[in-house]
């Protein structure tokens, strides 16, 4: 999937889109992968003299993963995707500038307009976070 692609299917740009290519997908699984260049702009502060990927991003790289997923059920202009719930987020490896990532997403359930999901975060093949999430189609409304 190119990256036009990718824009097409969730709302995300630049600085916050953490996607840059869909390896896999079906159904219920996508697998996607986020390389991170020395100049992205969490490094600056997320800590200057030993800089690490922030978990919160890792968790908004791999819900942008789901979002993907899940963009076969949204009609164009409908809604977007949202989080509603993380839970058991464990982590196991620091991610660092020139790291890449495979996200890994499981749609496990789906309930009306609501979306479970597990994603696994890998990094040269070794785990460096999980968690389950869930989200939920948004209507979009006017700024």
């Amino acid at each position: 999937m190119t990256k036009i692609a990718i824009e097409d299917a969730i709302p995300h740009r630049g600085p916050m889109l953490l996607v840059d290519e869909v390896v896999e997908q079906s159904e219920d699984h996508i697998l996607c992968r986020k390389t991170f260049t020395p100049d992205e702009y969490f490094f600056q502060g997320h800590y200057p003299d030993y800089p690490l990927v922030p978990g919160v991003i890792l968790c908004e790289a791999t819900m942008q993963a789901g979002a993907i997923l899940l963009s076969k059920f949204v009609t164009e202009g409908e809604g977007v995707p949202v989080a509603t719930r993380l839970n058991d987020v464990k982590f196991k490896k620091m991610v660092r500038p020139g790291d890449t990532i495979e996200m890994n997403v499981k749609l496990n359930e789906r309930m009306a307009d609501a979306f479970f999901m597990t994603g696994k975060v890998t990094v040269d093949g070794k785990l460096a976070m999980r968690f389950d999430f869930a989200c939920t189609v948004a209507k979009m409304e006017n700024a």
